[in-house]
């Protein structure tokens, strides 16, 4: 049973406006990664982002790779090839670096592109869901669809390892 206070999980909560219906499980994933990711977060400190456990990855690569694979898997939905920036990106995911970047900083990237992928569910054609797509510098072959749903997969897969490190992490504060 769930609290008269806690809402009950997003996909169960009804369809959401304008995206197509059979991108409903898509943005209702993504949806509930982020209010998940947003609530463990919450007052994380950021001297533990980097922190690894058991050789894992630290919460700061998860926050960084949840952002970057929404935005790489969205882009060659869309048929286009990654930009120099989206290189750049995915190579510095998971490396502290010395501009001192927050963790509230990090939840608000991973926010921003889901609310993008949003607004991309929503202008997508249902008709083109089935259209090819290559990925990746093979051009390997997807489909619209499998894009989308391997990137609510991936993003749901990623969202429980970080769960467990934050968690771990937290323990020992």
């Amino acid at each position: 049973m769930k609290s008269a206070d806690k809402l009950p999980e997003v996909w169960l909560r009804g369809p959401l406006n304008d995206i197509p219906a059979l991108l409903q499980p898509v943005a209702h994933a993504l949806l509930q990664a982020r209010e998940e990711l947003n609530e463990l977060m919450a007052g994380f400190p950021d001297n533990l982002l980097w922190e690894k456990v058991a050789g894992m990855a630290s919460p700061g690569f998860h926050l960084q790779h949840l952002t970057g694979v929404l935005n790489r898997l969205f882009t060659y939905a869309k048929g286009e090839l990654l930009s120099g920036e989206q290189l750049a990106y995915l190579a510095a995911e998971g490396k502290p670096d010395d501009t001192g970047i927050t963790t509230s900083q990090l939840i608000k990237a991973f926010n921003d592109q889901v609310d993008e992928a949003l607004r991309q569910l929503k202008a997508t054609e249902q008709a083109t869901l089935t259209d090819w797509r290559g990925v990746g510098r093979a051009q390997l072959p997807s489909t619209v669809i499998g894009l989308y749903t391997h990137a609510a997969e991936h993003t749901m897969r990623h969202l429980g390892q970080m769960i467990v490190t934050v968690k771990v992490l937290k323990k020992g504060l």
